[in-house]
């Protein structure tokens, strides 16, 4: 997919996602090594918009497996059409089960989800698996084996083994520690949140019709904010949506009171809204 490091920076900045110099090196190696790529960092840093951006510059399909607590084999691997298996069973009342049984339970029965569809096919893929930490303990076990030998077993049909591998990228908010051995099988990036100068650029790219000195005004008071302990300090994602909030209220300038009427857009908590309030120093900044 990428001949070097750079590629990949300018690559996806056409995409309007800016990489950081090590979030371009691990996705050039992760494609170069055939490696799935696990992203740790805070919710709103970037990780799954790096995963819609790789598959953007590779005209690749995205395939997103969404984790949640009792997300399962039927919902990660494959399941079978129950409705359309009674159908055909009651329509071949004559049958033997044995004859019935080589039916039902072949391709046209069969219901693939994320992971089996990700391994199948010679089209580019890149597969998505969304708030890894957020699955039981258990899904990992499934993950295991699709990211080691990029293979599933289907009982009923055999193994089903990619003929192209997928770019996979796992993320986590790192709310439960995951498994030392899927952490062997990934490299791992963590993404955190940018620096001043980073964070300008994705402002400007994002919302570019902001000024260049509500631009550098929003970036503080973000770093600010961001040092205070709050319960949860804004990422880039409200950085981003702060900006148009100041674009769409018509805003010159970032004084107490544009920052006192708009702080819910960039604070989630009531009492960090009343601690950001009580301490934020805008002639300090």
């Amino acid at each position: 997919m990428f001949t070097s490091v750079d590629d990949v920076s300018a690559r996806l900045a056409e995409t309007g996602y800016l990489a950081s110099p090590a979030v371009a090196t691990t996705v050039f190696l992760a494609d170069r090594l055939g490696k799935p790529l696990l992203v740790e960092g805070p919710a709103g840093v970037g990780k799954t918009e790096l995963a819609k951006a790789v598959a953007t510059v590779a005209g690749a399909e995205l395939i997103r497996l969404q984790c949640y607590e009792g997300v399962d084999e039927s919902r990660a691997l494959y399941e079978w059409n129950h409705a359309k298996q009674l159908l055909r069973i009651s329509a071949g009342r004559d049958e033997t089960w044995d004859e019935a049984r080589t039916d039902i339970f072949s391709e046209e029965f069969l219901l693939p989800r994320p992971l089996l569809t990700a391994i199948r096919g010679d089209d580019p893929k890149v597969l998505l698996i969304d708030e890894t930490d957020k699955a039981d303990v258990e899904v990992e076990g499934l993950l295991l084996e699709v990211l080691s030998d990029f293979q599933v077993t289907v009982p009923e049909l055999g193994t089903v083994t990619a003929t192209r591998r997928p770019f996979v990228v796992l993320t986590s908010n790192a709310s439960r520690e995951l498994s030392e051995a899927l952490r062997r099988r990934c490299l791992f990036l963590h993404i955190g949140f940018p620096d001043e100068e980073l964070e300008r650029r994705i402002v400007r790219l994002k919302v570019p019709r902001l000024t260049e000195a509500l631009t550098e005004s929003v970036v503080r008071v973000v770093g600010a904010l961001r040092a205070m302990d709050l319960r949860k300090v804004p990422s880039v994602a409200e950085t981003i949506d702060w900006a148009r909030t100041l674009l769409a209220l018509g805003a010159d300038t970032l004084d107490e009171q544009v920052v006192r009427d708009s702080l819910g857009v960039v604070l989630k908590h009531q009492d960090d809204i009343q601690k950001a309030a009580a301490k934020l120093d805008l002639d300090a900044l």
